[in-house]
């Protein structure tokens, strides 16, 4: 039987709301094991997803093998693949299930983020290297 190759959630570890959505979402035993990478550190995945054009400060990665979802993309597979065990988990399957719903709520969650982002004075990762693109 082939080893299953993890699943990986790109995110902000500076972002208390991306911190604790990553470390309480759950996905499903027989889809395999969820790996965090934090944005934030370099490695092989973010200059992999820089290298496609992400742009890590608009939007979490979920990357399944050889495809990446993004953004609001991401929170709709995760809500697919998740275990639905436990309170967080059953919610978050019902708001984002909907990948209409998905791309509608993402967007607002993104515009907090950043905002929360800005109160704690934390700069953007900056992952593309645009210059003068280091605040929120």
């Amino acid at each position: 039987m082939p080893e299953q190759q993890p699943i990986l959630l790109i995110y902000d570890k500076d972002c208390p709301v991306c911190r604790a959505y990553s470390q309480m979402v759950r996905i499903r035993q027989s889809v395999g094991e969820l790996q965090l990478i934090n944005a934030r550190e370099d490695s092989n995945v973010m200059r992999e997803l820089s290298a496609q054009g992400l742009d890590i400060d608009q939007g979490m990665v979920l990357k399944m093998a050889d495809n990446c979802y993004y953004g609001s993309d991401a929170m709709y597979m995760l809500s697919l693949l998740s275990s639905r065990s436990g309170v967080f988990n059953r919610l978050n399957y019902h708001l984002f299930k909907s990948r209409r719903v998905a791309k509608w709520l993402y967007p607002l969650l993104r515009a907090c983020r950043n905002l929360l982002l800005k109160l704690l004075r934390k700069r953007k990762i900056n992952n593309l290297g645009v210059s003068d693109n280091d605040r929120f």
